[in-house]
């Protein structure tokens, strides 16, 4: 699973906008762990992106 930071560095786009993207539920998929933290599957990640392709 990746941290929200690893996932913005991956895809090339600041931290602010993934977290609006998120606040827009424009984003992948996050899962949010007992202790409070966020992370997204590789798998959702790759969904995403494909879908994003395919819309393009």
């Amino acid at each position: 699973m990746l941290t929200i930071s690893q996932v913005a560095e991956e895809i090339g786009v600041p931290l602010s906008t993934f977290y609006r993207w998120r606040q827009c539920r424009k984003g992948p998929k996050s899962i949010r762990l007992p202790n409070g933290a966020v992370r997204i599957r590789r798998s959702e990640l790759e969904r995403w992106i494909a879908a994003l392709e395919e819309a393009a």
